[in-house]
C-alpha cells in the first residue's frame, strides 16, 4: 500500500518538470530545424515591432500628410519621407502596418488564448467525466463543427458590434472546437493509466487528477494547437476586416487593403496593398512554421522522418 502511495511523485512529473522538459525538448528542435528557426525569427520580429510600434512608427498613421504647398500628399508613391507610399486621405502606409502589427497579434494571441482555454477544458472533462457529460458535451462540439467557420465569425460580430473585443471573442467562439476534440482524445487514453490510478490510490480528488496529473500530459499538444489558433485568428481578423466588417478605427492589416479595394486604388496603388497583405502572409507562415516544429514535440515520429 505504501509503494502505491509514493507511486503518483514517481510516474508523475511535476507541471514544473514538464515545462523544464518541454523548453529542453522545444530548443533541441528548433536548433535542429531551418523553418522552425525563420519562423521563430519572424515572429520574434513581428512581436518585437508590435511591442514598440508607436516608437517605430514615423508618423501618426491617421495623420494626414501634406507637401510644402500644403496639399494632401494623396496616393503618393513610396519616397524617401514615405517609404511605402501614403493612402487616398495622405495617410503614412509604413506607420499604419507598423501599428497593424500590433493589432493582428493582439487578436491573433488573445483570441487563441480563449479558445485553447475554453477547447481544452472541455476536452478535459468530457473525456475525463465521460458518460452524459461527454454526450452533452460532444453534441455542442458536433454543433459548432457544423457551423462554417467565416460566416458565423462575421454574423456574431455584426450582431455584436465592430469592435476589436467582440472580434475576439466571436473567433474564440467558434475555434475551441477542433482542441477540445484532440484534446478529450487524448484525456480518453491517459485516464486508463497506471500513475492516474496510482493518484486515486492516494486521494486525489477528480480535479486534481485533471489538473494535477492528467492536464500536465497533454499540455504539448495543447501548446501546438494554440499556435495554430494565433495563426487562424490572425487570417480571420484580416478576412473580416477585408470584407468591411471590422473595426474602421482601427488601422489593421486587412482594413488597410479593404480601404484600397473601396477606393479603387487596389488596382494600381501597389504600395497600399502589397506591405499589409505580405504583412498578413509573413506573420502567418512564421506562426505556422513555429506550429510545425512543434508538432514533432506531439509526435516523436516526425523527428525521424526529417
Amino acid at each position: 500500500m505504501s509503494n502505491r502511495q509514493h507511486e503518483p511523485a514517481s510516474t508523475t512529473n511535476s507541471l514544473a518538470d514538464q515545462v523544464r522538459r518541454g523548453w529542453s525538448t522545444f530548443t533541441a528542435l528548433f536548433g535542429n530545424d531551418r523553418l522552425g528557426q525563420i519562423g521563430l525569427l519572424l515572429l520574434l520580429g513581428f512581436i518585437f515591432i508590435g511591442a514598440f510600434a508607436p516608437f517605430l512608427a514615423p508618423y501618426d498613421p491617421g495623420e494626414m500628410n501634406r507637401d510644402d504647398q500644403g496639399d494632401i500628399l494623396r496616393l503618393d508613391g513610396p519616397s524617401t519621407d514615405h517609404l511605402f507610399g501614403t493612402t487616398q486621405l495622405g495617410r503614412d502606409v509604413f506607420s499604419q502596418v507598423i501599428v497593424g502589427t500590433r493589432v493582428s497579434l493582439l487578436v491573433g494571441v488573445s483570441a487563441a488564448t480563449m479558445s485553447v482555454f475554453i477547447g481544452t477544458n472541455v476536452g478535459l472533462i468530457s473525456g475525463y467525466k465521460g458518460g452524459y457529460v461527454d454526450d452533452v458535451l460532444m453534441r455542442i462540439t458536433d454543433i459548432a463543427y457544423a457551423l462554417p467557420f467565416l460566416p458565423f465569425v462575421i454574423v456574431l460580430v455584426v450582431i455584436l458590434g465592430a469592435d476589436i473585443m467582440n472580434i475576439i471573442i466571436a473567433i474564440a467562439l467558434i475555434q475551441w472546437r477542433s482542441t477540445a476534440r484532440v484534446v478529450r482524445s487524448q484525456v480518453l487514453s491517459h485516464k486508463e493509466r497506471p500513475y492516474v490510478e496510482s493518484a486515486y490510490a492516494a486521494g486525489a480528488g477528480d480535479l486534481r487528477v485533471m489538473y494535477r496529473h492528467i492536464l500536465p500530459n497533454v499540455l504539448p499538444l495543447v501548446f501546438l494547437y494554440a499556435a495554430l489558433a494565433i495563426a487562424w485568428a490572425i487570417i480571420a481578423e484580416a478576412s473580416i476586416a477585408f470584407l468591411g466588417f471590422g473595426d474602421p478605427e482601427l488601422h489593421s492589416w486587412g482594413q488597410m487593403i479593404y480601404d484600397a479595394y473601396n477606393v479603387d486604388a487596389i488596382r494600381f496603388a501597389y504600395w497600399w496593398v502589397i506591405p499589409p497583405g505580405m504583412s498578413i502572409v509573413l506573420l502567418a507562415m512564421s506562426v505556422f512554421f513555429v506550429g510545425r516544429t512543434l508538432e514533432q514535440i506531439t509526435n516523436p515520429e516526425l523527428r525521424h522522418r526529417e
